[in-house]
């Protein structure tokens, strides 16, 4: 038989486990997390986006 847990479930464990870690161990969890949930094309975007917003502001200073 296969058991499934509920999110909440999922979620009471994820909770004990991170009091159980050190603030050191609470940090590098987080940063590993960030990096895993990170979505590459959102930072691809957001490059696009600062480009745009730079060639923008460049011709504004050209045409004035």
């Amino acid at each position: 038989m296969i058991g499934f847990e509920s999110d909440e479930a999922i979620l009471h464990k994820l909770r004990a486990r991170l009091r159980r870690m050190t603030d050191e161990e609470l940090i590098k969890f987080g940063k590993d997390v960030r990096k895993l949930a990170e979505n590459p094309f959102q930072r691809q975007l957001e490059e696009a986006r600062a480009e745009w917003k730079r060639r923008r502001k460049k011709r504004s200073e050209h045409s004035s």
